[in-house]
């Protein structure tokens, strides 16, 4: 996937401990609400560590799966992951997608829409890679509310540092709402659209559970917290444990919402 300078996509191993273990279950419940056909060729653009693919496989009951991303590292992870025969990995950006002669039957992005430097270009192009009547969708996370425990460490790191504010992916990505999703999606030529939440619990059995994959430099957020001074690093985890309440141990139980929208080629 194309991002922005700055987060770090580098370390598909590390990304997995911070994020994957919350986009997987979150991908079922895309996969599940998309309700596609089964044997369909599916093109999974952003695949990252490979959770989309994986969920595909899962519940969808494709033919084949072709998943890509523009970070070597990623697509190395994923491969040293999965090992399902349908699936093919390929490094391939949102821009030089791998087409299919006679078109996809779904071309799907999990939590990668917002990175894209031209989301509705993007959705065109995966438009254009779909046959005749093809399926798109996409989902990504609510970073202004929902996703509730990257919600807390903005707040809390922009208490610590105003300028953190620049990073908070809540304001970074105003394309994160359904009205915004569906307004890409429509300006790119998609027909016949619908929208959901999605949801999944994130529950942290302390607070270094939480807290030690922030320090994975991969991501917006690990990427702030590696820049952050000794001192700015301590404040964050102190600000952190106020939030959370968690002074005094014990697990953290959060909610993480998406928004997901999904569209028929005219």
């Amino acid at each position: 996937m194309t991002i922005h300078v700055g987060d770090g996509w580098n370390a598909g191993n590390t990304y997995e401990g911070f994020m994957g273990r919350w986009s997987r279950p979150l991908a079922r419940e895309f996969i599940g609400w998309l309700n596609a056909p089964p044997d369909g060729h599916w093109l999974d653009v952003g695949t990252g560590t490979g959770a989309l693919a994986a969920a595909i496989c899962e519940l969808a009951g494709p033919a084949s799966v072709v998943a890509c991303d523009s970070s070597a590292p990623f697509i190395a992870a994923a491969r040293g992951a999965r090992h399902d025969p349908r699936v093919t990995f390929l490094v391939a950006g949102a821009a030089d997608l791998p087409l299919r002669e006679r078109g996809y039957d779904a071309v799907v992005s999990g939590l990668a829409l917002n990175f894209f430097l031209d989301p509705q270009l993007a959705i065109a192009k995966q438009l254009g890679a779909v046959h005749t009547d093809g399926l798109v969708g996409a989902f990504v996370w609510d970073y202004a509310g929902g996703m509730e425990f990257l919600r807390h460490f903005w707040d809390a790191a922009i208490t610590v540092d105003p300028k953190a504010e620049e990073m908070d992916e809540g304001r970074r990505f105003p394309i994160c709402h359904p009205e915004a999703l569906e307004a890409v999606f429509r300006s790119a030529g998609a027909q016949r659209l619908t929208s959901s939440s999605l949801s999944v619990p994130t529950t942290f059995s302390s607070f270094d559970d939480y807290w030690l994959p922030f320090l994975g430099g991969t991501g917006p957020a690990p990427g702030l917290v590696a820049a952050l001074t000794d001192e700015q690093r301590l404040a964050l985890v102190a600000e952190l444990k106020r939030r959370l309440g968690v002074e005094g141990g014990g697990p953290i139980e959060l909610q993480a919402r998406a928004w997901a929208v999904a569209g028929h080629k005219a």
